[in-house]
């Protein structure tokens, strides 16, 4: 196919604002993929792209020339097959709490999750903390168990969209990953090769957040869901806050007990609500409104979730027992809190300083591939908006031996903000788009 493309034709084309077609960018990313397209001349096409922009039909049509250039997942054979994705923030343990709830409400979840890299956690890390639970399950054994349990979730060992590990890569070298059309194929890339008919969408925006501002998030929803939606796939996204971390802890272990006290109906109020509110969307676009935030809220009363999720970990592997008992989960032993320096209102609390704190502790990665402490990670012991004391402990971190410790306390006292008036405080649900 490569035969026919001249790639300074396209480099020229898009420098000097044309539109691709269809063809021309299959052809691009087919030949790039096979490695008969160099390097060099994509890097300029990108700077082309970044300069210039894509129409919605163009980025529709990159995204499924990346989804076309590996594996794609057959989920024909599954009933009302759902997925999510977040775009990444801190302490974002919804995956944990949201897909055991759909698995109950009769959707099927069979997904690919990903590790956490630099301040955001990976769900699949999350999971990790759970003695004896495995990613990797056989392409026969993944279907089977999202058929007869509901849910499913494997790493990424697939090779869907290798087109989009190629593409980041050069975007990464190249100042070029901070462009809207190529960040958004990025995404829904592999959420097309990942097969689930209705792909429901949290896009955080703030401090925490790779979209720092509403109107950006906006922005990048938009043409995610017109990419999914040109696709024929039923797409929802919703914008939410993440100036704050979502919930009281960062760190895998931790997070895992607070997403399983969420299932059993006594979590905090900001993780209950964004799981709700992303039931709500994921029932309506698959076509089952009817009562849906009654549906899932009794999901989280009723047991129905939780017993979803335990039988998600026993039919992979893990202790069925730390679902029960979450106090089973490994979690650092050493703690140390950190003092309020004056009384007043805490103001704010930076997600990018919790996730940074979480890594230097030893609980993220820097590097793919780098061994994790699951046990480690922080407590926010009081969220913005509330009243403290001189003195009061407002943040707790779990260390092993103190290592990071230091740093960690840092970071985490340069994020903090006391004022004398309540701050106003911003909605979790920033927007919503379909």
């Amino acid at each position: 196919m490569t035969q026919s493309l001249h790639v300074p034709d396209l480099i020229q084309k898009k420098r000097d604002g044309g539109t691709h077609d269809a063809a021309e960018l299959q052809a691009l990313i087919q030949g790039y993929t096979a490695g008969q397209i160099p390097d060099y001349q994509v890097a300029a096409w990108l700077m082309a792209v970044y300069w210039r922009g894509m129409q919605p039909q163009e980025t529709a049509a990159l995204t499924q020339a990346m989804a076309d250039s590996g594996d794609r997942l057959d989920l024909s054979s599954l009933p009302h097959t759902v997925d999510k994705h977040s775009t990444g923030g801190v302490g974002d343990k919804t995956s944990l709490v949201l897909t055991p709830m759909l698995a109950a409400l009769g959707l099927t979840v069979a997904k690919m999750s990903g590790r956490g890299l630099a301040h955001t956690g990976g769900t699949i890390d999350k999971l990790e903390s759970i003695p004896g639970w495995n990613p990797e399950l056989s392409d026969e054994a993944f279907l089977r168990q999202a058929r007869e349990v509901g849910l499913a979730l494997v790493g990424q060992s697939r090779n869907l969209a290798p087109a989009d590990g190629l593409l980041y890569a050069l975007r990464d070298v190249t100042a070029t990953v901070d462009c809207l059309p190529l960040i958004a194929s990025s995404i829904m890339s592999k959420k097309l090769a990942s097969g689930a008919q209705t792909i429901v969408l949290d896009v955080k925006v703030g401090a925490g957040a790779f979209m720092r501002t509403v109107e950006a998030g906006r922005e990048l929803a938009r043409a995610m869901v017109q990419i999914g939606q040109h696709a024929g796939r039923n797409v929802r996204a919703i914008l939410t806050d993440m100036d704050t971390p979502l919930g009281h802890f960062a760190g895998n272990s931790l997070e895992v007990q607070e997403a399983i006290a969420t299932l059993q109906g006594r979590g905090p109020a900001d993780l209950h609500q964004l799981c709700v509110d992303l039931a709500v969307e994921a029932l309506t676009a698959a076509g089952f409104p009817e009562r849906a935030r009654e549906r899932a809220e009794a999901t989280l009363q009723d047991g129905s979730a939780l017993a979803k999720l335990r039988d998600f970990v026993a039919a992979q592997g893990g202790d069925p027992r730390s679902v029960d008992e979450p106090q089973r989960l490994d979690v650092a032993p050493d703690r140390s809190d950190l003092p309020a320096p004056a009384a007043g209102f805490l103001q704010a609390i930076d997600a990018l300083s919790v996730g940074r704190a979480v890594l230097v502790l030893g609980g993220g990665r820097e590097r793919k591939g780098e061994a994790i402490d699951h046990g480690v990670g922080v407590e926010l012991l009081v969220k913005p908006g509330e009243a403290v004391t001189a003195g009061q402990p407002l943040v707790r971190l779990y260390h092993r031996g103190g290592r990071g410790l230091e740093r960690a306390r840092a970071l985490l006292e340069a994020g903090l903000q006391i004022g004398e008036a309540a701050p106003a405080v911003p909605p979790l649900i920033l927007d919503r788009v379909q």
